[in-house]
């Protein structure tokens, strides 16, 4: 769906991007991810052209953004920074006048996408009057007029309550699952990207140090909380096995092809309570920080 061949841009003096290869795949949900002034922004303004690049094309379904950006564009929606609407008229109002850019839409067309975006009951107020939350649904539904195959979101649910981020959730889950939509999005909260998307990419100062699925990057080895009485007893005895590796603070390692089931068993008879063992996820929050905080992490020249 989405091909970006070394795509690069320098504003002034300051490079921003550097020679990103990417592809997206169609009907995936796919995460970009970065730090402020990773690149993220320039990377959504170039797919959308927006932005030109200093070198590079970016292609949706193998057309060029640069050299035929109508075409290329049809079927793409967007939230990319902050919608911007006429307060003082109403949110279907504002709808009706962006779809007048394109093509008349049938009333019951237009309200199936408001009522989509669970803003059926507010829809004729003035913008003026809604809350940030209303806000992103209305930019939604903007994004999703008329009906595309890929949907570019930057931060859709920046500013949103708990109930927010989880209705938004829902909603990309719902545009992928039931409509087959390409979500491609950009998102600081990274536990809510970890429940949607099954591939990443990470910048870091302007260049991708990961493309991939996420959960490649757990490795092998898993890890336990272990609640075990008496620890120091339990400690000495796990410690014989080079193939558990026990931190200080309680959590236990089990090399690949080891099973935690087999100390317990040895655990429990030499009179060892085992009151828990916890599986420990390696969440996408840990796994961005050690990415970007790696040694060696890229930085542009």
């Amino acid at each position: 769906m989405i091909r970006l061949d070394r795509l690069s841009k320098t504003f002034g003096s300051r490079p921003a991007l550097h020679e990103l290869s990417l592809d997206i795949p169609r009907g995936q949900i796919f995460g970009l991810l970065g730090h402020n002034g990773a690149g993220k922004s320039t990377t959504f303004g170039m797919i959308l052209g927006q932005v030109h690049p200093t070198s590079g094309t970016a292609f949706i379904r193998d057309i060029s953004v640069q050299e035929h950006r109508l075409r290329a564009l049809q079927g793409v929606g967007a939230i990319f920074e902050a919608p911007a609407f006429y307060d003082y008229l109403s949110g279907w109002t504002n709808l009706r006048i962006f779809t007048s850019y394109t093509r008349r839409l049938p009333d019951a067309e237009l309200l199936e996408t408001v009522r989509f975006v669970g803003l059926e009951s507010r829809i004729h107020d003035p913008v003026r009057v809604y809350s940030h939350g209303m806000r992103q649904r209305l930019g939604l539904a903007q994004a999703l007029l008329p009906r595309p195959e890929l949907v570019l979101l930057d931060e859709p649910a920046e500013g949103l309550d708990p109930e927010g981020i989880h209705e938004m959730r829902h909603l990309i889950l719902r545009l992928n699952r039931d409509h087959g939509m390409t979500v491609v999005l950009s998102s600081h909260l990274l536990s809510e990207v970890e429940q949607i998307c099954d591939c990443i990419a990470v910048l870091n100062q302007g260049r991708m140090i990961f493309q991939g699925k996420w959960t490649d990057l757990t490795g092998d080895a898993i890890r336990y909380r272990l609640d075990l009485d008496p620890w120091d007893k339990a400690s000495s005895i796990i410690t014989a096995y080079p193939e558990f590796t026990l931190s200080s603070d309680k959590i236990l390692t089990v090399a690949n092809g080891h099973d935690i089931a087999d100390l317990v068993a040895v655990l429990v008879r030499s009179g060892i309570k085992v009151r828990a063992v916890e599986p420990i996820k390696q969440s996408l929050e840990e796994i961005y920080l050690n990415l970007v905080d790696a040694p060696g992490a890229s930085t542009l020249p």
